[in-house]
This record gives structure tokens, sequence and C-alpha cells, in this order.
């Protein structure tokens, strides 16, 4: 696999940099632009990601008109806040039935806005302007995006009933419904950059991932997601390779050869695309001049000076307040690939050792579960499986949707029926029942919804009872388990995350989520981290002096009530599990 050389592969005028939260992608980004900047192009990059951190980046406060890198001749930044363009567009929806329609069903309209669907929709809204600009298009010979929609996205701007605006009168109960009301005028905008999206000779998709299983199959999801809408001049960076390893330290031989294995495992689709990697990097990439390393500097970096004092707790830790406290209901949160079912089943375990009787109830479909757990007699597992929850879900909504909605709009309810949110209402569905049965256990589920689904489910019980309306029912379970939810002396909330910039933010995100609908978080969990490692080497001591700054934002934010788990040189699994505490 060669490296990634932007002058070699930049070929067309906009490129759209998509990957899993905390692969790299803004930094990657950010390297290109810098790269055809110093080879004489005038570049403009946008960041339409609400976790950005391109003014850390380039140590400038940034606006949504564009800067001037001044290290960089001929490179312009803009950082655009979809988060504000999101609430703005909201309001313009909500404002007009203000005073005209009760207050519960304002909320559920308000909260129906209030999702990542919209936060992407609303992206859009704003980079569709810079992506059908003629004069930026004459002014740029390369634009830039550091965060592309996806399928879901961009299928729904495709369907003609998306611009119907009937989120006054849904019939399909709690969904992500509605995110296109208001933006009729921008109809013709969307048109215009969603072809160019599709045109090979203009639009590039820059396929960022790790050489890590998880993200390695987002990639691929979204190849395919995206392939089949037509854009198909597609890249791929692997980003963060290990190229060679110090064959005296078993940490780092043990990375190589764990990066080796999931290299090897590539689907045959993506490696069809051109494939490329950028090795890793022991420094955060911050700075023009560690952007500019970034591509082009191989060597080790000594580390900063000596490691700070931190004092986290143990997983055990957890595990012991939880049991000493008689939690119910434990949840496991945070972005995929984080870790959160190894944190998951790690706790069931403890739980068990400790003479708790425990219910696992995980959507991984990972037979290692079942076969560990089953050795624990206090251990019992419910798969929850995702897709077939999901199909039920669709197919209920649909079958009571069909009573009052034409065809067309049935094409708009069955692509928001694909939404993420829709996901997460069919799992905690699913999850609600398990609780439901599980009077005298500890439930623990390793995929918890957002604050932004449980508001959905509140907000649209709430609805029901305005309003007849039989669609999208909430189950007696999921009832009777939402005010469980928010009760701290019976549910836990622990958010996983890595010593990383974008996994941190966006569980802070989350976070901030979750209190919205009511939800206490007290500890956190930082995963696969190199600091509490044994390892001698150079490179991943100056990697592990990275992390501190983001174990100090988490101890801060959870005022030391946080855990560190080390790095862990195999695939943690079996008995394996128990190292975790």
């Amino acid at each position: 696999m060669e490296l990634y050389s932007p002058a070699k592969t930049a070929m067309t005028k906009y490129l759209f940099f998509t990957g899993k939260g905390g692969v790299g992608k803004t930094s990657i980004a950010c390297a290109t632009a810098v790269s055809l900047a110093d080879s004489g192009k005038k570049v403009l990059l946008v960041s339409t990601d609400p976790a950005s951190n391109l003014q850390d980046v380039f140590h400038l406060e940034l606006d949504n008109k564009g800067t001037a890198i001044k290290e960089a001749p001929g490179l312009v930044v803009a950082n655009l806040d979809p988060l504000a363009a999101a609430a703005e567009y909201r309001e313009s929806v909500v404002g007009p039935y203000r005073g005209q329609l009760p207050e519960s069903v304002i909320q559920n309209m308000e909260e129906q806005l209030s999702g990542s669907c919209t936060v992407e929709i609303a992206s859009f809204n704003e980079f569709s302007s810079f992506l059908t600009d003629k004069e930026k298009a004459v002014q740029f010979d390369h634009i830039l995006f550091d965060t592309a929609p996806t399928g879901h996205t961009l299928r729904m701007l495709q369907l003609p009933s998306a611009w119907s605006g009937f989120i006054s009168e849904s019939k399909h109960g709690a969904s992500c419904l509605g995110q296109l009301s208001g933006l009729e005028s921008k109809k013709e905008i969307y048109k215009r950059a969603v072809d160019t999206l599709a045109d090979g000779s203009l639009t590039t998709l820059v396929l960022v991932t790790r050489p890590e299983t998880s993200p390695i199959l987002e990639a691929k999801r979204a190849s395919e997601e995206l392939g089949a809408l037509g854009i198909n001049n597609q890249l791929l960076v692997v980003n963060g390779v290990l190229e060679s390893r110090d064959s005296t330290d078993k940490v780092e031989t043990a990375l190589y050869s764990k990066q080796q294995e999931a290299l090897k495992k590539i689907p045959e689709s993506l490696l069809r695309r051109p494939a490329t990697m950028v090795p890793l990097r022991a420094y955060n990439i911050t700075g023009i001049e560690n952007v500019r390393h970034m591509l082009s500097y191989s060597g080790s970096v000594q580390a900063e000076g000596a490691q700070a004092d931190i004092h986290p707790f143990k997983l055990s830790d957890i595990i012991k307040e939880i049991s000493d406290s008689n939690k119910k209901v434990v949840f496991t949160m945070g972005k995929g690939g984080v870790g959160k079912t190894t944190v998951a089943a790690a706790i069931a375990l403890g739980l068990s050792k400790k003479g708790k009787k425990v219910r696992l109830a995980t959507t991984d479909p990972a037979d290692h579960l079942n076969f560990v757990m089953g050795r624990e007699s206090n251990i019992s597992i419910s798969h929850i499986d995702e897709q077939a929850e999901l199909k039920k879900y669709q197919e209920e909504v649909l079958s009571k949707a069909r009573q009052t909605m034409s065809e067309e709009d049935l094409e708009y309810v069955k692509e928001d029926l694909r939404s993420p949110c829709t996901q997460e209402i069919a799992v905690f569905r699913a999850f609600s029942e398990i609780v439901a049965k599980s009077a005298d256990e500890t439930v623990i589920m390793d995929t918890a919804p957002t604050g932004h689904t449980i508001l959905l489910l509140e907000s649209t019980q709430s609805y029901n009872q305005q309003i007849e309306n039989t669609g999208g029912d909430v189950p007696e379970a999921a009832r009777e388990l939402l005010p469980r939810l928010k009760n701290p002396d019976d549910t836990e909330v622990i958010i996983v995350t890595l010593a990383e910039t974008t996994p941190f933010f966006e569980a802070q995100r989350l976070v901030d989520d979750l209190k919205r609908a009511g939800l206490n978080v007290r500890w956190w969990v930082i995963n696969a981290s190199y600091s509490l490692t044994d390892t001698t080497s150079e490179f991943l001591k100056a990697k592990a002096s990275s992390e501190l700054q983001w174990i100090q934002n988490v101890d801060q934010i959870s005022n030391g009530n946080y855990a560190i788990i080390p790095w862990k040189p195999f695939e943690v699994k079996g008995e394996k599990l128990l190292e975790l505490l």
C-alpha cells in the first residue's frame, strides 16, 4: 500500500473526507490542504464537523467566512458551526406554530428537529453554498470538506416527498421526521450540490479509516452506500499505520501484529478503490509544522518531558460502587469503536464475581461473549438482533402509516426509518422488554439510546396523549423504563472514550445530550490508553505523552471520576476480560 500523496491523488476540484469518528479525517483533510497550498494551489478547507478542532490545529480563531493561513499562502480555512445552523433552522420551522398548537406538540416538533440527522442536514445546507458558489469555484483550485454527508442524508434530499413538510401531522411516531421542513427555497441548490458530488470529474470521496476492524467495516459501509448513489470516485486512506516495530518492545510488536492482521482483512470491495496509507504519528496534529510533518515525517518523536501526575480509578472501583449501591440498570455509552461492548462484558463479569445476578443485553453478535458468560452461572446473555428489531419496528410503523399516507409520502417514511435514531428506538424497545422481565437482576446494556432518542420517546408519548394518533406507540415496558433511567439510585451511565481528540469531543457532546434528557453521568472510562502500559518504545512513550491533555480533560469534566484501561496487546475476550479489571 503506497503512501498517501495529495499531489498524486487530489486531481479533482472538490474533495470530501468521510469516516468513523476518531479515524483522523480532520487531520488528513488539514494535511492535504496544507500540502496542496505548499505546491502552489489555491485551496479552501471547510469544516462542518460539530467536534471540529480546526482552531486548535491552526492556532487561530476561525469563522464561517474564511480565514487566510499566513504560514501556508494560498490556504483559506472556514469553520462552520452546524449546531448553530441546526438551531437557527429548527426555529425557522417551529416558530410559526408557537401559540397555534399545544405546547406538547411544539416540544415534539423541536425534538424531531434536534437529532444528528437534522445537524447533518443543516451542515449540508451550509456547505451547499460553498459547493455551488461559482465565484469560489473560480477563486480556488481545490475546495475540501472534512465531513461528507451520509448516504441516508443524500437519499432523503433526493426524495420528492421529503419537501412536503408534513412534520406537524406526523403519523409514524418517534423518528427523525421533518428535517427538511422549511427548506423549500434550498431545493435547487441541493440538487446542484448532489449532482456535483456524483460527478467523478469534479469530486473525490476520500474514505479515511484506521488499521482496525470496526473503522474498516464502517468505511466499507460508507463506500457501498455512497457508491449506490453514483458517488464512485473514491479513494481509501488508512491512517495511523505502524511502519516498523521495535522488536525489543512487546507492546509495539503486538500493535504492529494487530494492525497487520486488520489490514489483511480489508474487504475486496474497498481494495478495488485506490488504497493509500499514512504512518502512525506519535504527536498531536496541531500547529502548522506538525500538520506538514503528518504526510512527510516518518521519524519518532521524543516524549515531551515527564509524564504528568494522574490518579485514575480502576474499572474494578467502578464495579465495586455499582455493586455496593445495588444499581439495577447499567449503560455503557460511547461512539462506535471505543470498546463499549468489551467494557460492558468486563463489568458484567466483575459484578458476577461479586455474587450479583447479571444479565448482559448486547447487540454484539460475537460468539465469544456467549462462550465466556456461559461459564458464569450468575450471568445470562440476551442478544438483541439490531436488524431484526429494526425490521420489526419498521413494519409496525409502515403498516399504520399506510392507513393515512400516499405512496409518495411513504417513500419518505421508509427513508426516515433507515436513520440512526430509528435504529436506537427499535433497540431500546427490545432492551426495555428485557429489563421488564428482569426484576431480580442487574441489567447491563452495551448500546444505549442518546438523550435525543429518549426525549423523542417521551415527547411522542406526550404527543399521543394530546392528539389521536395510533402510530409509533411507546410500549408499556419502555414507558415504565424511561423514569427509571433518570433515577441515579437505579441507573448508572458509564461513558467510554479514547484519549484522543474526536472521541473526547463526541463523548462530551453525548453527555450534554443526556443531561438534556435528565440523565446523570458520573463515571468515564478511557479505554486502550498507552499511558499505563509498560512500553519501553520511545515512539509509544511519545504517543502516551500526546494522550495527556485528553486524560486531563476527562479528569476535569468527570470531577476525577474516571478509570483508565491500558492498551492490551491481545484481543480482549474470554478470561482475558478479567485483565481489564
